[in-house]
């Protein structure tokens, strides 16, 4: 209803909307002229939405899409795609192996829990999902873990997606790396061939 309306956010609706198009950089005068707005408006309502990084300005001076908008769509049904597919296959890996079982997802050096499954041990690696870090080497996604360690599995994917890591994580004295690598290997397979077998022992 026309009271509901809230100008402001409108306008703000109306710049993303003019991202929604096969042209990925837009100068201030094209946004302009897609969306109808003085430059002065647009600047203000650019601002706004590069704060809470919707848009981003890059070092040519021109406007493109942020992160929020794809971090949010991975929220809802891709998510919950994920989660059904992938979460039972974490709950096993915790009890079979009696370790943290994890999806880390790494986007421009920067590290995501997706989804995690810990074990009953008191002991353990406590992790939760929306934990994030730093990667601090390219194609290695593991935090630093004092006294801990971390095994990764990269996910099969292509250049679109971010990449995505299966993890086991625990005490470095009791996770054995070469067995964990094992298991980790095994479960990456079992996805590709839709198996719901457990982690071997």
């Amino acid at each position: 209803m026309a009271q509901d309306r809230v100008e402001a956010v409108e306008r703000a609706l109306t710049v993303l909307e003019a991202f929604d198009s096969p042209q990925e950089h837009f100068t201030l005068a094209e946004l302009a002229q897609a969306t109808g707005y003085y430059k002065s408006t647009l600047l203000r309502l650019l601002g706004s939405l590069t704060r809470f990084d919707y848009v981003q300005r890059d070092e040519q001076g021109r406007w493109h899409l942020g992160h929020a908008p794809v971090r949010l769509a991975r929220r809802h049904l891709p998510g919950r795609h994920l989660a059904t597919r992938i979460q039972p296959l974490l709950v096993r890996l915790a009890a079979d192996t009696g370790e943290t079982a994890a999806l880390l997802e790494v986007e421009d050096d920067l590290v995501e829990c997706r989804l995690v499954s810990l074990p009953d041990a008191a002991l353990r690696h406590d992790l939760r999902p929306g934990d994030r870090w730093l990667a601090s080497v390219e194609d290695d996604p593991r935090p630093v873990l004092p006294g801990g360690v971390m095994v990764c599995q990269a996910l099969p994917g292509d250049s679109i997606e971010p990449p995505m890591w299966l993890t086991l994580s625990g005490p470095a004295g009791r996770l054995d790396p070469h067995r964990a690598q094992a298991i980790l290997a095994d479960a990456v397979a079992s996805l590709a061939t839709g198996s719901t077998r457990g982690a071997e022992s």
